[in-house]
């Protein structure tokens, strides 16, 4: 029997009912959530990473942006807020459009 321990998306009981697998699951507490999305992203980014077409690359970002929203929702931070966030950031630092890549900095 594989053991998953790890966060699912919300419909994956549902399915494997349907499929009439059986399973252990239980329903994380608000203070476990948000350590789980971050374990999760770190699982999505990977898969993103590994990726080797677009078709894959779409479906790895769409869990991670899902995985965004969950997780600003347990911090209590709307999409708005989160926006309002990126553009400051954005004016104070720019984004990462250009696609600029730094070498090396000398020492001073």
């Amino acid at each position: 029997m594989p053991i998953y321990n790890k966060l699912v998306r919300d419909k994956i009981l549902e399915i494997m009912e349907a499929k009439g697998v059986t399973y252990r699951a239980r329903t994380l507490e608000p203070i476990e959530l948000l350590t789980e999305v971050k374990a999760k992203m770190l699982e999505e980014a990977r898969e993103f990473h590994e990726a080797t077409t677009v078709q894959d690359e779409v479906e790895e970002l769409v869990d991670i942006l899902e995985l965004v929203y969950t997780a600003i929702s347990a911090l209590g931070v709307s999409y708005e807020e989160l926006e309002a966030y990126r553009n400051q950031k954005k004016m104070e630092r720019g984004g990462f459009d250009k696609g600029i890549y730094l070498i090396n900095v000398e020492d001073q």
